[in-house]
């Protein structure tokens, strides 16, 4: 192999960690061509672990590897949130025994169709941009950790020096509630707000202007007044656009009154 062969090899490989993954895409746009690549999987540098995407020869593949790869060299707008952002960052109510767990992304950008031929322990699951009009800014390091909190998001470390951009509690909460579509969504929403009593009124209320889901906001507040917490006091809903009249996620339940929102009649069975 060429010197300079052997020079971008080098510098390919200080940028993959041992759980980081490049497409072929990135690869080609920076002058590594199918013969070099060819090369370097023959030589022991290289392995693919699906179509259109490689890493380290004896690297660990793992999501949080698949993720950074997405917002920081493929520079797209795909961020950790919903389900399973609320799971990660400690309020997972539900044990899903015997299924693996899903890893929910949102965003502006479309998954790439390498993503899901990963051998992940966890399946992918693309969920859309999501309930809100806020601007998309770039996930990259480079973007500094307030801009992302006025967007109701964080930057998390999920292994040692690999850092990833997630939802806030807050707006992971309104994206769950925009995903609900029936009693068992409604229950396991209901279940996670009994657990969030620290959320921030102030944060909720910029994510509560800039979410179009009628519904989402209607479920989020009908529940978040349901179980008390201090900060709802503190929350100013006043001009709201609620939209008008009434929403049902479930047959046959109960109206909210104030809400105007049809819920099951059984949620404090539920909760146990």
């Amino acid at each position: 192999m060429s010197d300079q062969n052997d020079g971008k090899l080098n510098r390919l490989l200080a940028g993959l960690s041992d759980t980081g993954v490049v497409s072929s895409r990135w690869l080609r746009a920076h002058g590594y061509y199918s013969s070099l690549l060819a090369r370097y999987v023959a030589s022991g540098w290289l392995v693919s672990p699906a179509r259109g995407v490689y890493m380290r020869k004896g690297g660990s593949l793992q999501w949080e590897g698949v993720v950074r790869t997405l917002q920081q060299t493929e520079g797209l707008s795909l961020r950790v949130g919903g389900r399973f952002a609320l799971a990660w960052l400690g309020h997972e109510h539900y044990l899903r025994l015997g299924e693996a767990a899903v890893i929910t992304l949102y965003g502006s950008d479309r998954l790439p169709g390498w993503v899901c031929n990963l051998p992940l322990v966890e399946r992918v699951d693309y969920c859309g941009k999501g309930p809100f009009d806020l601007p998309v800014i770039p996930l990259t390091d480079e973007t500094t950790d307030h801009a992302l909190l006025d967007q109701g998001l964080e930057r998390r470390e999920a292994v040692p020096s690999v850092g990833l951009v997630c939802s806030t509690p807050e707006r992971a909460m309104l994206e769950l509630c925009n995903e609900a579509s029936d009693a068992g969504g409604v229950y396991e929403v209901d279940a996670l707000m009994q657990g969030m009593a620290t959320l921030r009124p102030k944060r909720l209320e910029t994510l509560l202007r800039h979410c179009h889901s009628i519904k989402a906001k209607r479920l989020f507040l009908a529940l978040a007044e349901r179980h008390g917490h201090a900060w709802f006091s503190h929350l100013t809903v006043n001009g709201l656009n609620l939209g008008r009249g009434k929403r049902s996620l479930v047959p046959g339940g109960r109206l909210h009154p104030k809400y105007q929102i049809v819920l099951p009649g059984d949620l404090d069975e539920q909760l146990g």
